[in-house]
């Protein structure tokens, strides 16, 4: 092998590691989070309406989620612990084809504030 076909093998290298790598971490720091009422859970996903613009949005949930939480992050709940009409935080993203899917779910007070805050 010459030098100038080792030198272009190893830039094509470094440059399809760069390209691999650079969207994972973009793609890790773009989640986003809503607040709202709860209008809809169910299995495949929840809709939740923010009460001061009006703004619905729906989230897709895996299979077998279980990330709902207290208000310290440390509690977790089963989904089924999420009713219509109540307050939560979607914590999201949209890495699966554009769709909002949520990542966390907090449980909040009529205050719009996370239950047990002080």
């Amino acid at each position: 092998m010459t030098q100038s076909s080792l030198i272009r093998t190893a830039a094509l290298l470094l440059a399809t590691v760069l390209v691999w790598a650079l969207p994972q971490t973009a793609r890790a720091a773009t989640t986003w989070t809503f607040y709202g009422i709860t209008v809809h859970v169910s299995t495949n996903n929840i809709k939740v309406q923010d009460p001061r613009t009006k703004q619905v949005m729906s989230f897709l949930l895996v299979p077998k989620f279980d990330q709902v939480f207290s208000a310290n992050g440390k509690t977790t709940f089963q989904m089924g612990k999420v009713k219509a009409g109540q307050y939560v935080a979607v914590v999201y993203d949209r890495k699966a084809l554009g769709g909002a899917h949520a990542d966390k779910i907090y449980l909040m007070d009529n205050a719009n504030e996370k239950i047990g805050a002080q």
